[in-house]
């Protein structure tokens, strides 16, 4: 059984990774301004399973918990958001 100390470091290392692998995505569209390469709908579900899973855990309290699920499922709604606005301002620019 891990210790105390290794359960809590693989509890803060996703509460940095998940966050972060989304805030690049959306830096990424924000810089670019076009969503090209970018699926709104896998991010949406990236963002419904973050919920679900913090859900699962039963780790409503936990700071990494709440970082971890919903900081990251929040991001990855914007992502989603950006990159429909972005399509749609392509279409209509288009038009």
């Amino acid at each position: 059984m891990p210790s105390e100390l290794v359960l809590h470091i693989t509890g803060i290392i996703p509460a940095i990774i998940f966050p972060t692998a989304s805030l690049i995505q959306v830096i990424t569209l924000l810089k670019r301004g076009n969503a090209d390469g970018v699926s709104a709908l896998s991010w949406f579900c990236f963002g419904i399973a973050n919920i679900c899973l913090y859900i699962y855990t039963q780790k409503y309290g936990e700071w990494a918990a709440i970082v971890t699920f919903l900081g990251t499922s929040f991001l990855n709604f914007t992502v989603c958001f950006l990159a429909l606005y972005y399509r749609r301002k392509s279409k209509a620019a288009k038009s």
